[in-house]
């Protein structure tokens, strides 16, 4: 019999108990949940489902483990050392993730009480390195954490802890970091380690899982060589739930004591700096943060704020959850949305001084206060909170996209790229794509920008924005008609936003389809008397429509609004008829931009 494994109970007394979960099946066989899930999956250990639909209701017989786990000790007898390395990798490992991570086990009353008794202190399980254990690690990747709670309803937890894991080692300056977005198409991958890392262009991921029972809750997180799927270091933690900033820091701390990063003594501050929040409290924040991330949509930006607002009414103090109303407000007031930004952005900027007031730290915080005084002209004040969120956080995707958009804004294309390719390392997806392509259409570089969004469109097919700015660049290089079935496609997808309509009138027009073209613009203007209409999509209609003392109507609306279309007076090349008219020229001097 191995060692490793425990001896069983005589037959004859536990052949016929019924073991109703994954915790009473880990409890019988000595081992952790993460653990005997795997052997399931990977060694065929007899495990049954009840016949339901909640996932994860299991039962096992303890007789069948018996017999299982006498078959399992000869066979790992007879494979040898090979084997006995397999056993020995820490619970957990595997090639093929799904996205989850926090679990919460609200209302799952059924175990609290000795789950609560059993989680005492914190346990440890660490790896020493392995000889010849490879290059310095100096990127990584979270990959999403597994929800060992058998609930779906609860992955919102497991997303926002995700992402707050991420956040914490993002603080980093000498270690790139992947952001949280990009990782969750992971969730469920056939890929192994080697090739997500690859993929990623990383030297390590992070892999783990999160159960939660009441108010306590444990993690468990391992490093993983990327290129040789090596596991060289896992460790537990057992907390109370309000101690969960603390935790997230303390789990950050040692990753990067565990690559060998150097943590600078202000990053060191940070990262030790969490007070105690109520779990009612960063629970709301989380179900915000994972509705914020989830889409760009009315509902899902209306529901992330109403979360965060939830989060504030309990802990006034909670400075995480005024970044993220910041964000939401900012959101609203984009085109695409269609909402008057006035009023959003003037409580995005409300929102985000009040979380420097409580936290000066938050990078997130000073990226919303520099894009709101952006669109208030003020350019060196606007560059100062982006930098400034780039030292506190040198792994922000978003800070380094809305730096290279502030460039691009001034004319400086070559330096607005850069920035966009150093957002598109932290984040490898179509947002930092779609950011890029809108920039070299303003450059003028055409070709580059149809390449690069249709680069973006072959991974994710339906993306508005990347449609949107394909339309803008196909009607630029005079091909109204293709410009027309890309737009129409956005439209369609976007429920007829009033910006993508904008720019269809225009598309209609080159495309000799003037009909088509009037009668979309008598639908945003029926719309405006309805309701309201960004005045930035019926200047993109006027212009297409050559119609230039409308145009300019709207244009003057447009910059008492501070609509995003006017950031771009100095470069937008659907401007250029007009350059010459000393009306534009008074509008470019007005924004700083003349």
């Amino acid at each position: 019999m191995d060692p490793r494994i425990p001896a069983p109970a005589p037959a004859e007394q536990r052949r016929e108990e019924r073991l109703e979960s994954w915790k009473e099946i880990a409890s019988y066989l000595d081992r952790d949940v993460t653990t005997v899930q795997r052997w399931e999956k990977r060694e065929g250990m007899p495990v049954h489902r009840h016949v339901h639909d909640k996932r994860g209701s299991v039962y096992a017989l303890a007789g069948e483990l018996d017999a299982w786990r006498a078959g399992r000790s000869l066979r790992l007898d007879a494979a040898g050392e090979e084997a006995a390395k397999e056993e020995a990798v820490p619970a957990g490992r595997g090639r093929r993730y799904r996205r989850s991570w926090w679990i919460a086990a609200a209302g799952a009353a059924v175990g609290m009480g000795l789950m609560a008794t059993v989680w005492v202190g914190m346990r440890r399980q660490e790896m020493p390195p392995q000889p010849g254990a490879g290059t310095q690690i100096r990127s990584l990747a979270v990959l999403p954490l597994k929800n060992l709670s058998g609930d779906p309803g609860q992955e919102y937890l497991a997303d926002g802890m995700t992402e707050a894991l991420t956040g914490e080692l993002a603080h980093i300056h000498n270690l790139r970091v992947i952001s949280h977005t990009s990782v969750m198409r992971f969730r469920d991958t056939p890929m192994t380690t080697p090739e997500i890392a690859e993929t990623l262009h990383v030297d390590a991921l992070v892999e783990g899982s999160v159960i939660r029972e009441g108010n306590r809750i444990r993690v468990t997180a391992q490093l993983i060589r990327g290129r040789t799927d090596e596991h060289f270091w896992s460790e537990s933690y057992d907390r109370e739930l309000r101690d969960v900033l603390a935790l997230e820091s303390e789990v950050a701390r040692t990753i990067a004591d565990k690559v060998a990063v150097t943590v600078s003594g202000d990053e060191q501050r940070r990262l030790t700096r969490a007070r105690p929040v109520a779990p009612e409290v960063y629970e709301a924040y989380l179900k915000g943060r994972v509705a914020l991330d989830r889409g760009d949509s009315r509902a899902d930006i209306d529901e992330g704020l109403r979360s965060f607002q939830s989060a504030v009414r309990e802990d006034p103090q909670f400075a995480p959850a005024y970044a993220g109303i910041s964000e939401a407000y900012d959101d609203l007031g984009s085109n695409l949305i269609g909402e008057p930004p006035g009023d959003a952005r003037a409580r995005a900027k409300q929102a985000a001084e009040s979380a420097l007031k409580l936290d000066p730290d938050l990078a997130q915080a000073h990226v919303v206060l520099g894009d709101i005084l952006e669109t208030e002209w003020h350019w060196s004040e606007a560059e100062t909170e982006y930098r400034r969120a780039l030292e506190l956080n040198p792994n922000s995707a978003v800070a380094y996209m809305t730096l290279g958009m502030l460039h691009s804004c001034r004319g400086q294309t070559d330096e607005a790229v850069a920035e966009m390719e150093r957002s598109r390392e932290l984040e490898p997806g179509v947002d930092a794509g779609i950011g890029l392509g809108w920039i070299l259409f303003v450059g003028r570089r055409y070709a580059e920008a149809e390449r690069e969004l249709h680069s973006d469109l072959a991974v994710e097919p339906n993306s508005v924005g990347a449609l949107w700015n394909l339309g803008f660049v196909l009607i630029a290089e005079k091909r109204g008609t293709e410009a027309v079935a890309v737009l129409e496609k956005a439209a369609a997808l976007s429920q007829r936003s009033p910006g993508v309509l904008g720019v269809l009138v225009r598309a209609y027009a080159h495309a000799g389809r003037r009909r088509d073209a009037l009668r979309v613009l008598a639908e945003l203007r029926e719309r405006s008397r309805r309701g309201y209409v960004p005045p930035g999509a019926l200047v993109n209609a006027y212009l297409g429509l050559d119609d230039t003392e409308q145009a300019f109507v709207w244009m003057e609306r447009a910059f008492r609004e501070q609509s995003n279309l006017m950031l771009f007076l100095k470069v937008h090349p659907y401007f250029d008829p007009l350059r010459g008219d000393p009306r534009f020229a008074d509008l470019q001097r007005r924004a700083g931009l003349g």
